[in-house]
């Protein structure tokens, strides 16, 4: 009877392993027979090899051949379709000339945040990215993998830092890499987007050989991506969404910073008017009020070209029956250029009442007739800015692996390290030698077409961002049997880890002196040592119950101690039915960017509460726009903790219906994070938070010139949902039928941070924005003698407008689209794909929040893409 329960677990875990489009291809589990010997395996969320892929915790795995039904041409492509991903989960979309890591991808599981979603290699750490998300947020950049390196993905969805320590908060990623291959593969794909732009092209070669007790696994890869700009698509071509969607509630999200720009005076920034005299003159469909704004949008990229060349060499060697030494090299050299409209300045620049070049010199009849002015000007005349981000990611380990009186051990060392230079080579001014220019008379601001080619260029220059991270890591594991129990047998796994990380992130000396404007750099430098020991064991109570017990001590050099305990279960109370369950403790430390980061320049579009509330809408202080907010890190920054449970059901009908659910629940105390609306609101009146223009006015607070911001842990947040699994398999006559239902329910999302007297407010809920409730996918397949075929409906669900930029009470509404694929084996060779992802070419859903009109984050304006793949196998 025992063996009986163990192959339906083994069989069951194969059939309800969340694929996007399950086959029944994942199993090494279905290679066991009843009554053979099965080597025991290592699962993601244990360090007890099992003899099944089914354990305690909820684990959902995809294959490679999974991946490809999908269309997608990268990781971050797949992790956007899976309705576990959430707010917080960002790919190269939106990357611009503001952004803090241009060409970086990464996930968040359940919207808990990247950088609390632990992102592994073959069981292993990797080093983060050394330029920040949005300037606080670590993440390990998931383009550094070549899907034709991945055999296949497993994401553990529950807390999981008893097992792997930091970061491991929402859940693991582990992305496995082929190391098995025998032969020769060889794949080419082509595909294009119907509405212009973002060509891509992916070129892969896989060697494999194996023999004697020597494995070699060989993959090199290219890929190459159009850029798509916000010019190309007619839901985003224009930053007045106002004008462009004619709706009576959307906004013009044109600059306040024109070209050639608005004068004003240097005493009262607030007097002011368009540059609508002389030569060069703004465009009268730009003048609103007393501003000349600045359509932005045209010159932006939403997708920035990339370009990627990768090697993945996985190798192995049987010193003896017992012990394999092994060693894994990864390299991938990632090439993206970034582009966006000319810089802008915001009354930074100034002429003096007796300059040669004074507007109104010859005018003394006009209010500004020799007064000192100000100005605010988009630098369109020395073009727009263009950015090349140039990284170079190289991993590397080498270690033994043996069995011994049957215990497994291993002992590896790795060391990874990622270097990015971030250039600006076109459209960046140097403000010193932009006001030196102005000074001398050199360069007109009020005149661009009488300027000089050689004062353009004694004003414009180059800019450079140096980062690097590293990753050093040693360490060991052992797991075997104990003893034997009623039920099987008692097993332990022990293990430790010594890691040292660092991160450098060093714009050049311009940025540091304050002498670039209209674009922001991080600085950051950080280093820490971790050691870690863990435990876990895994008892047979009964025949058909199992029990887990983890635990892992944890010491950082920078923060303190921490101890996180897990205990789970495995219960097969009939032959049809599974119950599972988890409870643990979890933690998130300081990412080395908010330790150290240096006071760095920002631009969030934020709504001055405090000035709307005393003057109206004066200036537009009551609608969203650029702020300048100042940043620096906070070195007396703890952990976030988390305590987290999990229970599901897994119910097999038969052998081909499955069905499973699994119930959530996340409490995690001391997030870290800064909330500038929320300063800029309650303590905009403070002259030591809010830097403000005087004005004669004392009803006026005046216009904002800084806002100064830092990282506190500030918040909690409480969320707990549904997962639940549908999968049926059917042989006809006309073939082989697969589906697959796959759907993530938020039951609540509780976003708190301190209120303005104490205590907590709700910043977010379940259904706020980029907090959809539902999100699902529809996954089915054919396939019959030399045939197959695809079909999967993606589904995201309608929330609530952004708060912070005025809008709760607006919807943006749900998105569904369809992919398909068809795939034809030529000869026993040779394979042929044509797929169409987005097929019906669906618009992302209109949102009000910002300028092109959709929620960037959330939805994809990549539109239908048709591609073609061919595979030959040698």
């Amino acid at each position: 009877m025992e063996k009986k329960v163990s192959f339906r677990r083994a069989r069951l875990a194969s059939a309800i392993m969340l694929g996007l489009a399950s086959t029944g291809t994942l199993a090494f589990a279905e290679e066991a027979k009843v009554g053979e010997s099965v080597e025991r395996i290592q699962v993601t969320g244990s360090h007890i090899k099992r003899q099944d892929l089914e354990g305690p915790s909820p684990l959902t795995s995809i294959s490679s051949e999974d991946i490809a039904k999908t269309g997608v041409t990268d990781l971050i492509g797949l992790f956007t379709k899976l309705p576990i991903s959430g707010q917080g989960t960002f790919s190269t979309q939106g990357n611009s000339s503001d952004d803090t890591a241009n060409g970086g991808s990464s996930v968040s599981i359940r919207g808990l945040g990247a950088d609390s979603t632990l992102i592994l290699v073959n069981g292993r750490r990797v080093s983060v990215s050394p330029f920040a998300k949005g300037i606080d947020t670590a993440f390990v950049d998931i383009n550094n993998i070549p899907l034709s390196a991945i055999k296949r993905v497993d994401i553990l969805k529950d807390g999981a830092s008893a097992t792997y320590g930091s970061d491991a908060i929402a859940g693991v990623i582990n992305i496995v890499l082929k190391d098995d291959f025998e032969g020769v593969e060889l794949s080419a794909k082509v595909g294009g987007t119907s509405d212009g732009g973002g060509d891509e092209q992916n070129f892969s070669m896989l060697w494999g050989s194996g023999g004697d007790g020597v494995n070699h696994t060989f993959i090199v890869d290219y890929y190459k991506r159009g850029e798509i700009l916000y010019a190309d698509r007619d839901y985003s071509r224009s930053a007045n969404q106002a004008g462009l969607t004619g709706r009576a509630d959307a906004v013009d999200f044109r600059s306040s910073s024109g070209f050639p720009g608005t004068i004003a005076l240097r005493s009262d920034p607030t007097d002011r008017m368009p540059d609508t005299f002389g030569n060069d003159v703004c465009p009268a469909d730009q003048i609103v009020g007393d501003l000349c704004r600045y359509d932005y949008a045209p010159h932006m990229t939403m997708v920035p070209s990339t370009e990627r060349f990768s090697f993945n060499y996985m190798g192995s060697y049987e010193i003896n029956d017992s012990v394999t030494a092994f060693t894994e090299l990864n390299g991938q050299n990632a090439r993206s250029t970034i582009k966006g409209a000319g810089s802008p300045s915001f009354n930074e620049l100034f002429m003096d009442g007796d300059n040669v070049n004074h507007p109104f010199a010859n005018d003394p009849t006009h209010p500004y007739y020799q007064q000192d002015l100000t100005m605010r000007r988009r630098m369109v005349d020395i073009g727009n800015r263009l950015k090349e981000a140039d990284t170079d990611y190289y991993r590397s380990v080498i270690g033994v692996k043996g069995f011994t009186n049957n215990w497994d051990w291993e002992l590896a060392y790795s060391y990874i390290k990622n270097e990015t230079t971030e250039q600006g080579v076109d459209g960046f001014p140097n403000m010193r030698r932009v006001q030196e220019a102005i000074d001398s008379g050199l360069w007109n601001p009020f005149e661009p077409s009488a300027n000089s080619a050689e004062s353009l260029a004694y004003i414009e220059t180059t800019t450079n961002r140096i980062g690097k991270s590293t990753n050093r890591s040693f360490d060991g594991s052992i797991s075997g049997s104990i003893m034997n129990l009623e039920h099987g047998e008692l097993m332990l796994g022990v293990g430790f880890e010594h890691r040292t990380e660092s991160i450098s992130d060093n714009p050049d000396d311009q940025y540091i002196r304050g002498e670039i404007f209209g674009t922001e750099a991080t600085q950051a430098n950080g280093e820490r040592d971790n050691n870690a020991i863990f435990a876990e064991l895994g008892a047979p109570i009964l025949e058909n119950l199992e029990m887990q017990f983890a635990i892992r001590y944890e010491d950082y050099s920078d923060f303190g101690t921490t101890t996180d305990p897990k205990v789970a279960f495995l219960w097969a109370p009939s032959e049809d039915m599974t119950v599972r369950g988890s409870w643990g403790t979890a933690f998130r430390a300081p990412s080395l960017h908010q330790l150290g980061l240096g006071r760095t320049d920002e631009s969030p579009n934020l709504v001055d509460t405090v000035r709307c509330n005393a003057v109206g809408n004066v200036n537009k202080a009551c609608e969203p726009q650029e702020y300048t907010a100042v940043f620096e890190g906070n070195p007396d920054l703890g952990p976030e903790e988390s305590e987290s449970y999990n229970v599901g059901v897994i119910y097999e009908f038969d052998n081909n219906l499955s069905f499973s659910v699994d119930y959530y629940n996340y409490a995690i105390e001391n997030i870290i994070d800064s909330d500038t609306q929320f300063v800029f609101t309650n303590f905009g009146a403070d002259p030591a938070v809010v830097e403000r223009i005087p004005t004669a006015d004392p009803a006026d607070p005046g216009e904002v010139v800084t806002i100064f911001d830092s990282f506190q842990n500030i918040g909690d947040l409480n969320t707990s949902g549904l997962d639940i699994d549908i999968q049926y398999a059917l042989d006809t006559d006309m073939g082989a039928f697969n589906f697959n239902y796959v759907l993530n329910y938020v039951l609540e999302f509780e976003d708190l941070r301190p209120g303005a007297n104490g205590g907590q407010r709700v910043n977010a809920v379940e259904g706020d924005f980029e907090q959809p409730e539902i999100r699902w996918t529809f996954n089915s397949s054919w396939a019959v003698e030399n045939m197959s075929a695809s079909l999967a409906v993606n589904y995201i669900g309608e929330f609530a407008g952004s708060a912070d930029a005025g809008f709760a009470d607006k919807t943006v509404d749900a998105m569904t689209t369809v992919d398909v694929t068809y795939s034809y084996l030529v000869d026993e060779n040779m394979t042929l794909t044509l797929g169409v992802t987005n097929l019906f070419n669906e618009e992302p859903p209109f949102s009000h929040h910002d300028f092109m009109g959709f929620v960037n984050s959330t939805h994809s304006g990549q539109g239908r893409f048709g591609y073609a793949k061919v595979v030959y196998k040698l």
